[in-house]
């Protein structure tokens, strides 16, 4: 997958934070991007956006990866606009951060069913596509899959589980000829947990940096797989 230019990727959760960023860098490299939201009307407002950048062509899909239905639909819609499908990064999250005494029901469900269920359900409709393609999939973790914190049992069981996940998949489809990464990013500077980016992010790790370490993934020569991927902000400000 050397050359990108003219293959097609699908970044659920795509129209702002992280999925934006990896859709950005995706299309610099003339590859062409479906992105989707919960919602048209964010998708379309992103991908007018993102339509001034590269040569590749977008296509914005309202799906919502909790629906099993949707995410079926958003490949489908892929397929037909563009003929195949060789990336899936699941990079759709969120998170809610309680103590286990008033974490809700509500709360553990939408994390674990979001984080975790969206992306099985997201790669479960992609697979075929994949590998026909010897394609690439690529899930968006977090730290939180690796070190647990207080506060962080819907979280933390979410990112833990979809490392595992990725993991695992990534041995059930090498020998179709599918290579499957997780990156596991720190502090990113992005709308998360109702975070406004602000000038004050600028020691954190950027969009665009994961975008291009998406790309540089998908370059990589095929005889080599980084499979998991720690990135950190190199030089957080000092605890006082």
């Amino acid at each position: 997958m050397n050359h990108l230019h003219g293959k097609t990727a699908l970044v659920t959760g795509g129209s702002r934070g992280i999925g934006y960023g990896i859709a950005e860098s995706l299309l610099k490299e003339g590859m062409n991007v479906a992105i989707t939201s919960r919602h048209q009307e964010t998708a379309d407002a992103a991908a007018r956006q993102l339509s001034t950048i590269g040569p590749g062509k977008l296509l914005a899909i309202a799906a919502d990866v909790r629906d099993w239905d949707a995410q079926k639909n958003a490949v489908a819609k892929t397929l037909e606009t563009f003929g195949s499908l060789d990336v899936l990064i699941a990079n759709a999250g969120l998170g809610h951060f309680a103590p286990i005494t008033s974490l809700t029901l509500e709360q553990w469900h939408e994390t674990i069913d979001t984080n975790l269920t969206g992306v099985f359900y997201s790669l479960k409709a992609a697979a075929d596509a994949l590998i026909q393609a010897k394609g690439y999939f690529i899930s968006i973790a977090s730290l939180a899959g690796t070190n647990f914190f207080a506060n962080g049992s819907a979280y933390n069981a979410s990112k833990f589980g979809l490392v595992g996940f990725t993991q695992a998949v990534m041995l059930d489809l090498r020998d179709a000829g599918v290579k499957c990464s997780t990156i596991m990013p720190g502090s990113v500077a992005t709308h998360f947990n109702n975070h406004e980016p602000n000038p004050a992010d600028a020691w954190k790790i950027q969009p665009e940096d994961l975008g291009q370490m998406v790309v540089d993934l998908l370059k990589m020569n095929p005889r080599t797989l980084p499979s998991k991927i720690e990135v950190r902000p190199s030089r957080p400000p000092q605890q006082v």
